[in-house]
């Protein structure tokens, strides 16, 4: 196969399964070590419907001889004074905030803290005292399966969905040097909670476990909250920078009056209610959904359905959110915006968003399940050599054939990665050969048909590559991918 012919195909095919958009899924050790003292501190909201794993810590915890607990305890009950439950939003600014551990120091001024934080400066000694008391290291590390696995219910979903915030604004940063986006997975917290930051350089979203509600179901990852807040991350400094344009048409804001609804937040601060209002646009067409864009208008979110009615023209030019922004806020027109405002009659209450449901979590992958897991991780985040290296080991460890499959495809992706695309296609054969499940068989078929078609044999590829659109149980993304691959390809 000519190697030059394949390298345009390389950078197309890599995208489509493994590119990774700029940001983590984690869980923090520092996080972690606060909910661990609150939990043994009275917070115990909700516990009934939390994450196995918060019961489990408590328990291990309600075993240990732990000094400094009585001074966390009333530290917690001085700065709460109604009940011992902790005011979970300013401990996670805290947690967001302190260095990690097992120190906890607040290296900022006093004047730098955010303002919750502030009163809390004492808990930092306190915190370094219970880490190394409570054996935190320990019970971090007993952890790592149960948090392991529900990042992996999370990652597909949430990788799949900021691809697509990437892709329709044409960016992968909001233009700040240094910025990234972080998301943190707590199973010590209470379910339901989902919490933002924007300190320094972090934009940081902290995710919390969801209703458990019987067992033997999936769990249903918050993707849309999380994709909501990566357009924040993204489009909140563009109002900022082009604030001069924007304050032009802060007269309209005069119609939040009688937006009741609209939560104070966006009342008191205009570029805000332009960001949101350019996010529920935005949500609206990735969703399809215009209805969206009426509710959000009746919500408050008065800029809502301008931008509703201008992102077609701005997907069907080539430059990116940033560069088309300033020309399209620039364009809002004062007296047709206030005569659209001056008919709507805005709901009386905030809207509520119904809370997420979710079953207990999965099981702890183990042996060859597990092997497999972590090489596709390390493929996901280009860690090349050491995935291959997990990928190999799988092989090892297993006779069955689909499990052998998804190891050869796995080293094969990562001999495309690195632009040797005949390992690739003996690779991909041998997964083909080996009798995998659909959804593996579906991107072999794909990869193939691909190399295919980069090689000159069109009408090969277009075979392989309507295989792999009509195999039953093909995963909704290898079908999207076939199909547009099939699309791409010129008629004779």
């Amino acid at each position: 196969m000519n190697r030059l012919l394949v390298l345009a195909f390389l950078a197309l095919a890599a995208v489509a399964r493994a590119d990774e958009p700029t940001g983590q899924l984690d869980a923090s050790p520092t996080l972690f070590t606060v909910m661990a003292a609150l939990n043994m501190a009275g917070y115990d909201t909700d516990l009934a419907h939390s994450h196995p794993l918060r019961q489990l810590v408590r328990d291990q915890l309600a075993k240990r001889d732990i000094p400094s607990l009585a001074a966390i305890r009333d530290f917690v009950l001085h700065h709460h004074q109604s009940n011992a439950t902790a005011e979970l939003s300013q401990y996670v600014s805290f947690a967001a905030t302190v260095g990690p551990p097992p120190g906890f120091e607040i290296k900022q001024r006093e004047v730098e803290l955010p303002p919750d934080v502030v009163p809390l400066q004492g808990f930092a000694p306190l915190l370094a005292s219970f880490y190394k008391e409570a054996d935190i290291p320990g019970l971090w590390k007993m952890a790592q399966p149960y948090i392991e696995s529900y990042i992996r219910i999370y990652h597909g979903p949430v990788v799949e969905a900021l691809q697509q915030v990437n892709a329709y604004l044409r960016q992968q940063s909001n233009g700040l040097s240094g910025e990234r986006f972080q998301i943190y997975i707590d199973l010590l917290e209470a379910p339901n909670n989902f919490q933002t930051r924007s300190y320094a350089f972090e934009y940081t979203v902290f995710v919390g476990p969801s209703v458990v509600e019987g067992l033997g179901k999936t769990a249903q990852p918050r993707t849309f909250d999380v994709r909501h807040a990566y357009l924040h991350y993204l489009l909140e400094p563009l109002a900022t920078h082009y604030q001069e344009i924007l304050q032009r048409k802060k007269a309209l804001a005069d119609h939040l009056e009688r937006a009741r609804g609209l939560p104070p937040a966006f009342k008191e601060d205009f570029l805000l209610l332009v960001s949101e209002s350019l996010i529920k646009a935005v949500e609206a067409r990735l969703d399809s959904n215009n209805r969206e864009v009426d509710q959000a208008l009746h919500e408050g979110y008065i800029f809502a359905p301008y931008f509703s009615e201008k992102l077609p023209a701005y997907e069907k030019q080539e430059s990116s959110m940033s560069v088309y922004y300033p020309e399209m806020v620039a364009a809002i027109d004062l007296v047709k915006e206030d005569q659209r405002l001056m008919n709507v009659t805005f709901n009386a209450h905030p809207a509520e968003r119904p809370a997420v449901q979710v079953a207990a979590p999965e099981k702890p992958l183990t042996g060859v399940e597990k092997t497999l897991d972590d090489a596709e991780t390390l493929y996901s985040s280009r860690q090349y050599e050491q995935s291959r290296t997990m990928y190999l080991a799988a092989l090892s460890q297993t006779d069955q054939k689909p499990l052998q499959a998804r190891a050869y495809g796995g080293m094969a992706r990562i001999a495309l990665a690195k632009n040797d695309p005949e390992t690739a296609e003996t690779l991909f054969q041998k997964d083909l050969d080996l009798g995998p499940e659909p959804e593996e068989k579906a991107w072999a078929l794909y990869y193939l048909g691909r190399l295919a078609l980069a090689a000159g044999e069109r009408h090969h590829a277009i075979q392989l590559i309507q295989e792999a659109l009509r195999l039953p149980g093909a995963s909704d993304k290898a079908r999207k991918a076939a199909s547009d691959a099939l699309q791409q390809i010129p008629n004779k």
